[in-house]
């Protein structure tokens, strides 16, 4: 049995590997495809009596662990500078009114649809409204680095107001004043704990000596996030905190007593440390959907219910969204249009809602669907994107032809113009 495991696991990585690397050839996001591998490996292993068992804990908790390295990972990419302001004031203000207005249309369709109260209905709406940072950041390799600044921001911010709403509705007595003072409170609480505790994390980093030191740290940051989601904060904020202290160390330095802490070696820790973090979440990331995919039942895939909601559930999202990118006057707003990706947070609190109401069985097929189709949408933004840049590129060739034509012309003129001293003369008057 234990090699058993040991073997299954080493194919699992291997498969995630070429999956990742076949994505990247056929320009298809590769959680589609690990999705459908799964898919197809459940009844391919159930016809040779193989059945892999317990994964309804396993799959939360690579699905947790996934999320923090994700969210860490992307952090780690942004470069703090003042002429960035705009794209990060942009990209929060876009995840905050979108995450609200789906929270409010996807409520009242459960409130009517499914007769559940205004609370339950908004608790099951938040998983839906949640862009996920688990698929968009990894997915937005091909943006330039603006708009990939853009989705980073966007998205982090996305599942840190989703977890934070979600468990001030989870945990509220029923009424608005429970949930704002859950929302504030819990709000106020995550960020300065966050702050204290990414500031000390960073320090911890700068300040270790020997060769283990990377594992420890992250052992801290996972037993913090695990602390504050027992006490029902939203650690996700520290995480993000965190990564963006690693990457920007003069956040920290500029602070006089603390001023002395980065040396010379420090640039050569954080890439090593970023080495270490990219690994990782390629390997639970790539067990998380996989894995996903072989828990998903097939039946629930197939309920006409299902792909109602789906659709329902992904018009929404884009059409909105769409009106969104275009009213902030965004450059890239055709190409971010389809990055509004569902995944492994939408995932993870649609399995607490689970626990916590009565739902139909045909949920779990819309959110696979949901999943899967929104993920293969980002392949619509990288066609937007080549296609915008395609006419940029002619817009600029055709301007600079212009230009030459005109340069031409003038050059033309010049040439035809009498030289003063030649000019001819008139006819004398007559006597």
């Amino acid at each position: 049995m234990v090699y058993s495991a040991i073997l299954f696991a080493s194919i699992f990585l291997v498969l995630a590997f070429a999956i990742e690397r076949l994505g990247r050839f056929l320009r298809v996001p590769s959680v589609i495809v690990m999705i459908v591998t799964g898919l197809v490996a459940k009844p391919l292993l159930g016809a040779r009596g193989v059945e892999l068992a317990g994964l309804e804990v396993v799959v939360p908790i690579l699905g947790a662990i996934g999320l923090i390295l994700i969210v860490l990972e992307g952090a780690l990419d942004i470069e703090l500078r003042r002429d960035r302001i705009r794209t990060a004031a942009g990209a929060i203000t876009i995840a905050v009114a979108g995450f609200f207005f789906l929270v409010l249309f996807f409520g009242s369709i459960a409130l009517l649809a499914l007769g559940l109260s205004p609370f339950h209905a908004a608790l099951l709406a938040v998983p839906f409204a949640v862009i996920s940072s688990a698929v968009a950041i990894p997915s937005s390799d091909f943006l330039p680095p603006r708009s990939r600044e853009f989705v980073i921001y966007e998205s982090s911010v996305s599942d840190i107001l989703g977890v934070l709403v979600f468990f001030a509705l989870l945990n509220s007595t029923g009424t608005l004043a429970s949930v704002a003072a859950g929302l504030i409170g819990g709000g106020v609480l995550s960020l300065l704990l966050s702050i204290v505790c990414a500031v000390g994390l960073m320090l911890v980093l700068v300040r270790i000596d020997g060769h283990i030191r990377f594992i420890p740290l992250l052992a801290g940051l996972f037993g913090l996030y695990a602390l504050g989601e027992i006490l029902h904060l939203s650690p996700l904020i520290m995480v993000l905190l965190f990564g963006l202290a690693l990457n920007n160390p003069t956040l920290i330095t500029r602070f006089r007593p603390l001023r002395n802490w980065v040396d010379d070696r420090y640039e050569e820790t954080l890439v090593g440390f970023k080495g270490l973090v990219l690994e990782l979440t390629f390997a639970v990331r790539g067990f998380f959907f996989l894995l996903l995919g072989y828990w998903t039942e097939l039946s629930t895939l197939a309920a006409p219910e299902a792909w109602a909601a789906a659709v329902l559930v992904l018009v929404t999202i884009y059409v909105s969204r769409h009106f969104m990118l275009k009213a902030s006057g965004h450059k890239r707003g055709a190409a971010l249009t389809w990055f509004a990706p569902r995944g492994l947070i939408t995932v993870l609190l649609f399995l607490s809602v689970k626990e916590a109401l009565e739902l139909p069985r045909y949920l779990d097929g819309t959110v696979v669907l949901v999943l899967l189709a929104s993920s293969a949408l980002i392949a619509v933004a990288r066609f937007r994107l080549t296609k915008e840049d395609a006419e940029a590129a002619r817009a600029a060739a055709e301007e600079k032809a212009k230009e030459k034509d005109r340069a031409e012309e003038t050059d033309e003129g010049a040439a035809q113009a009498p030289e003063p001293g030649n000019a001819p003369q008139g006819k004398p008057p007559a006597a």
